[in-house]
């Protein structure tokens, strides 16, 4: 059986790129690395992919906004190829970067009620945030988690703090489990510092569209795929893949 085709996105300022393309060949994926520029001037290539990636770092300086100029470039060029890889069974994978600028975008949330109601702005702390964070799986719908589980992951940003517009939205979206992930303490709690590193509404972590194959996440996956990484790694047994690489491994696995 032929490998997962997995097209991974780069753009200046990005430098995230080549920890993912990583976690997609640990994961038995074929990543191919491309210039967002390359893309935008063949965009039928995005055809040639079962999955596309956007990896996090900070996109044109993260000027104006962050993800803002990425978000532009891929309504510019790319919408409606994304839109149609996604129409066909295929999947969208933003990370950090890539989720604020899926969301910026208005590739995510999706759903007509939800879509423009939220944008990832300021942490509440006003300060770059970089610590581990547990996250609560909220939702069966999503193509990259497993429905129940708890991940450890890091996560490292200035700008990673899920706003919606009315309190409307977070039902909505909590009803048709487009929240994937959610950052929570070792008491279920949602809205506690430093669990909930940037102070998202409804403890917001990750999101998916109405599909399940749309899907970002502030936290990285892709600073998780070798126990070794986990800063308690020694308490750590067993034989379990890495949290961040199961990401990868599930993909491959709903895709394939």
């Amino acid at each position: 059986m032929s490998k997962l085709r997995v097209l991974v996105l780069r753009a200046a300022g990005i430098n995230c790129d080549e920890e993912v393309m990583h976690c997609w060949r640990l994961a038995g994926a074929e990543p191919t690395l491309l210039y967002v520029n390359a893309i935008a001037e063949r965009p039928r290539m995005v055809e040639e992919f079962d999955v596309v990636t956007l990896p996090g770092g900070f996109s044109y300086g993260d000027d104006i906004a962050a993800g803002a100029i990425l978000a532009q470039r891929l309504l510019h060029d790319l919408e409606d190829w994304l839109r149609r890889l996604v129409e066909r069974g295929g999947g969208l994978l933003g990370i950090c970067n890539g989720f604020q600028a899926l969301v910026k975008a208005g590739l995510l949330p999706g759903g007509e009620s939800a879509s423009r109601s939220l944008t990832v702005s300021f942490n509440d702390s006003a300060r770059f945030e970089a610590r581990w964070v547990r996250l609560k799986v909220c939702s069966s719908r999503c193509a990259f988690l497993k429905p129940g589980a708890y991940l450890s992951l890091p996560v490292e940003h200035a700008e990673g703090r899920v706003v919606v517009a009315r309190s409307a939205v977070l039902h909505l979206l909590e009803e048709s489990q487009q929240i994937a992930l959610r950052y929570v303490d070792d008491a279920e709690r949602v809205d506690q510092y430093p669990a909930n590193p940037n102070g998202s509404d409804g403890g917001i972590a990750g999101l998916c569209d109405p599909t399940g194959r749309i899907f970002g996440l502030m936290p990285h996956p892709d600073r998780n795929f070798d126990a070794l990484h986990h800063p308690l790694w020694t308490r750590k047994g067993g034989n379990e893949p890495p949290d961040g690489l199961t990401i990868f491994q599930n993909a491959v696995a709903s895709f394939s």
